[in-house]
């Protein structure tokens, strides 16, 4: 659909005379306030056929068809719903101012129907047009297209957003993103799963894309559907986005099948990059050689090209390195090599990507750059990464070779991660006091993890689909009659002793890398956290796992 204004068709509808157009059709004649005439749509004889100007509408009584002036003109002419309007306002004399938004983008109304956009409008004219179509509601509702609220009304699930066709590897429409023009929450809205789409199984672009990518010998992964759009009228046709969630295993696994190399164009901000590292880990699980491109602070590809034009684009791509090297240089960035506590932080962060490369000879080579970064010897690494290589030739091709990670050294009962986000996403005051407490990283659970940076991010539309489920559910949580403080004040011992158990566990593995001089200092630190253990937190001793002071 065009982005025609919602009180523009209304005042089109209001001027059109519904009785003159039908009757360029029907011959009408006044039966009262009304017109009749023989049915045009069931090609019936008799006066069935009514003409209601005071409603502005048409109905007939044998074959059930109505509808408005625009539902005629799209039954009787074959028209599409914004020509139908743009029609009769031509006919009244209404100009139709289009919306700017896509000028904003660069796009012209010419170049979105080329690649399939539309638009949403925000009241009940999809419903209208569909109706016309003879597409009734339950059709709609098994396609994601409504959406069924409390009180027993169907309304549109996209109003008042700009809609991107979601194709499948054989070019067949089976979904749509939709982003909202204006203000509004999400941003970004996608079709739910149905028979024929599943979201964390396709990639927007690929049908267009996998022949490029083959060509290239690479994909340019990139965040979102308006990215995807100006690098590829950049002239980099190898293009693909997730559709509004982490990357996943199926969809690297579409990956692999059509290039041996994804370079990551995100953005360089820190939420761009802990999805690019994410990314990144995933697809090296899959075998594939992966890069990073660095884009310009402040940029994303599609201000990129639109700043720099497809010069600046192939500028940002040629520079790209490995997504290994990329997190070193991070990591170097930030000082963490320069210290002992700093190098330990650091190892824990590259050592998750180590255990992620199924290629062999990429996981030697990781190691090898991590020993030298971190002055640690090669092989205290492989103990740690696990990465010693055997049997790994005996796994599929497309096996995962992530290596399971041992279990918490602190158990956490059960819910108090739960409760810590129920308390986050039911808004100020407690959102605020759970994001002073809690970081990211002191969630374990994956699921929850990933709920909690989204919420950080203030992106839920990038949750896959069991983190959106889990998203949804937790939102409708209560604590069933326990007092919020005392729930937070619970959960955030949790955390905070399970912190202090984390960190004697790294000086437990620093102490033996340190040297004589070094480990007196590490032994003190060592008792000063175990004493806080104990002090601070005594009801969450370990019964399971006998912890001794330092030295003994």
């Amino acid at each position: 659909m065009s982005l025609i204004p919602d009180d523009v068709i209304e005042q089109v509808r209001d001027a059109a005379d519904i009785v003159g157009i039908v009757g360029e059709h029907v011959e009408l004649k006044r039966a009262g306030a009304d017109w009749r005439g023989p049915c045009p749509f069931h090609g019936g004889t008799h006066r069935n056929f009514a003409v209601i100007p005071k409603k502005g509408m048409f109905y007939c009584f044998v074959c059930h068809e109505a509808g408005d002036v625009f539902t005629f003109m799209m039954k009787r002419l074959g028209m599409d719903y914004p020509t139908a309007v743009r029609e009769i306002a031509r006919r009244v004399g209404i100009t139709i101012p289009e919306r700017r938004y896509l000028e904003t983008r660069d796009l012209d109304l010419e170049t979105a129907g080329v690649l399939g956009l539309g638009f949403a409008p925000p009241g009940r004219a999809f419903l209208e047009a569909m109706a016309a179509l003879g597409l009734e509601p339950p059709l709609l509702a098994e396609a994601g297209l409504v959406v069924r609220r409390d009180d027993g009304s169907i309304v549109p699930r996209f109003r008042g957003r700009l809609l991107f066709p979601i194709h499948d590897l054989r070019g067949r429409v089976v979904a749509f993103g939709g982003r909202v023009i204006g203000e509004g929450e999400p941003k970004y809205l996608n079709s739910p799963d149905t028979p024929v789409f599943h979201k964390g199984q396709l990639l927007y672009n690929l049908h267009a894309a996998r022949h490029a990518m083959r060509k290239a010998e690479r994909a340019v992964l990139v965040e979102g559907y308006f990215d995807v759009l100006a690098v590829t009228r950049a002239g980099v046709e190898e293009v693909v986005a997730p559709l509004g969630t982490g990357l996943t295993a199926d969809q690297a696994t579409l990956l692999e099948r059509y290039t041996p190399h994804v370079v990551l164009l995100y953005d360089s901000d820190e939420a761009g990059l802990r999805a690019t590292f994410r990314a990144g880990d995933e697809l090296l699980r899959h075998g594939l050689r992966v890069s990073v491109a660095t884009l310009p602070e402040g940029e994303d590809p599609d201000t990129l090209v639109r700043a720099r034009g497809a010069r600046g684009l192939e500028e940002v791509l040629r520079q790209a390195v490995d997504v290994f090297e990329r997190k070193i240089q991070i990591l170097e960035r930030k000082g963490l090599f320069a210290s002992l506590p700093g190098r330990r932080r650091a190892l824990d962060r590259l050592l998750p990507t180590i255990r992620a490369a199924r290629d062999p000879i990429t996981r030697e080579l990781y190691l090898s750059r991590t020993a030298e970064a971190a002055q640690v010897r090669k092989e205290v690494l492989e103990r740690e990464a696990g990465a010693t290589g055997k049997g790994e030739e005996g796994r599929g091709k497309g096996a995962s070779v992530v290596q399971t990670l041992p279990p918490s050294p602190f158990p956490l009962p059960a819910g108090a991660e739960k409760a810590l986000l129920v308390l986050l996403l039911s808004g100020d005051p407690w959102r605020a006091r759970v994001l002073e407490a809690v970081d990211p990283e002191d969630i374990e659970h994956p699921v929850y993890r990933a709920v909690f940076e989204a919420e950080v991010d203030n992106a839920p539309e990038r949750l896959d689909e069991t983190a959106a489920r889990a998203f949804e559910q937790l939102r409708g949580e209560g604590f069933e009659g326990r007092a919020p403080d005392v729930v937070f004040t619970r959960a955030v011992d949790w955390i905070e002793a399970r912190r202090l158990e984390r960190e004697i566990d790294k000086l437990d593995r620093e102490i033996p890398l340190a040297s004589a001089a070094e480990q007196p200092q590490l032994l003190a630190e060592k008792r000063r956290v175990f004493d806080a253990l104990r002090v601070k937190y005594p009801r969450f001793k370990i019964a399971s796992r006998r912890r001794s002071a330092p030295g003994t």
